[in-house]
């Protein structure tokens, strides 16, 4: 039965430029996939009259309040870059997450985070959920610096099924926006079709 995301899984158009972004970066032939996309039209808006050149009046519109970036180290690192050229003064934060050898459970290693962030929306950056793990201890670290669920974007690629209802039973106040929900994961936990290791392609570490 096809999976249907919740209302707050924002699931980007799949736009000829997207389709073919995809079908770069999940090429096993393609040695680093370079991918700028922006989630902004997520974000509360409120209405902002400005004054034109020509002094008259325009009725437009002004995020509801200041955002910052957080990345999932390493991966989520790739897409700093993209939130970058939408927002040039952006503040960024990053956290690094690995799992515990003895217990299996992600562990939480390093976190900088902007003094102010509990004042902000939040967009955390992930290029892919699978199990949800690394996605929900990040949350955990960013709700214990006072930031609100409800202004959690979390911000990614690929998603699946799995990622997804573990982290909204976990979390359901925060939105998910992703370019495409795959089918699921795979024995060892890997995302179907994929990518493969996004953080090792990408950064160029794979074993030769």
């Amino acid at each position: 039965m096809p999976f249907t995301p919740p209302d707050n899984v924002h699931v980007l158009e799949p736009t000829p430029e997207l389709r073919a972004l995809m079908s770069v970066i999940r090429d096993k032939a393609t040695v680093r996939g370079d991918f700028i996309f922006h989630t902004l039209n997520h974000l509360p808006f409120v209405e902002k009259t400005i004054v034109t050149p020509t002094g008259a009046e325009f009725k437009g519109l002004a995020p509801l309040g200041k955002i910052c970036g957080v990345s999932i180290m390493r991966a989520g690192e790739a897409m700093e870059q993209g939130l970058r050229d939408c927002c040039r003064s952006v503040r960024i934060g990053k956290i690094l997450i690995q799992r515990d050898e003895e217990t299996a459970l992600p562990k939480l290693f390093y976190a900088k985070l902007p003094t102010d962030i509990a004042e902000r929306y939040c967009l955390l950056l992930d290029p892919m959920l699978a199990t949800g793990g690394s996605a929900k201890k990040a949350i955990e670290v960013l709700l214990s610096h006072g930031v609100q669920a409800s202004r959690i974007l979390f911000v990614n690629l690929i998603c699946c099924p799995e990622g997804i209802e573990s982290l909204l039973s976990a979390y359901p106040q925060i939105k998910i926006v992703t370019a495409e929900i795959d089918a699921g994961l795979d024995e060892n936990k890997y995302i179907i079709p994929g990518l493969g290791d996004f953080g090792c392609r990408y950064f160029g570490t794979l074993d030769e």
